[in-house]
């Protein structure tokens, strides 16, 4: 299988030009609010929570968008306004996001629900076919919460933790 990148590559190992793509937070991040949350636009990614800053927001779509993951499509309603959708390479993301989800889930403090994590956990044929639905549909309903709630809880214990 070829990509479409003309990147000049460190080397021909996938995982390393998978990472060249992927390597960084912020894109992962993205890809996981097109995906699972819904956003769709400028205004949406930067109300994600984990605050990115708006220039390195600004370039990660850019690269995203080089190496055909990301698409940009103007607004129906106003095509002044931006939206972003994720192309048939970027949706075929979806098992690595839901394997690196239920992984930090199952190994580090986070604030999923493990009750979620464990239903997804057990079913992940049936979560990555709804991915995939809403992504033909363009469903925006998202398929996850925010775990921002949470993380002031982990926070807090992590703290306390430490204090003893």
């Amino acid at each position: 299988m070829s990509g479409s990148s003309k990147l000049k590559r460190r080397s021909g190992c996938p995982l390393s030009i998978s990472l060249e793509i992927l390597g960084d937070r912020w894109s992962l991040l993205i890809i996981r609010d097109l995906m699972v949350r819904g956003n769709r636009n400028f205004k949406e990614f930067e109300k994600s929570g984990e605050r990115i800053a708006t220039n390195i927001l600004a370039d990660r779509l850019q690269k995203l968008q080089a190496a055909n993951i990301v698409t940009v499509e103007n607004e129906e309603m106003d095509g002044r306004k931006l939206n972003y959708r994720l192309t048939e390479k970027g949706i075929d993301l979806a098992p690595v996001l839901l394997e690196l989800l239920l992984w930090g889930a199952r190994h580090e403090e986070t604030g999923a629900p493990c009750e979620q994590i464990e239903e997804m956990a057990k079913n992940r044929d049936a979560v990555l076919a709804e991915t995939r639905r809403r992504w033909l549909e363009r469903d925006p309903t998202p398929l996850l919460p925010r775990f921002d709630s949470a993380v002031a809880k982990v926070n807090a214990r992590s703290t306390e933790r430490k204090k003893r």
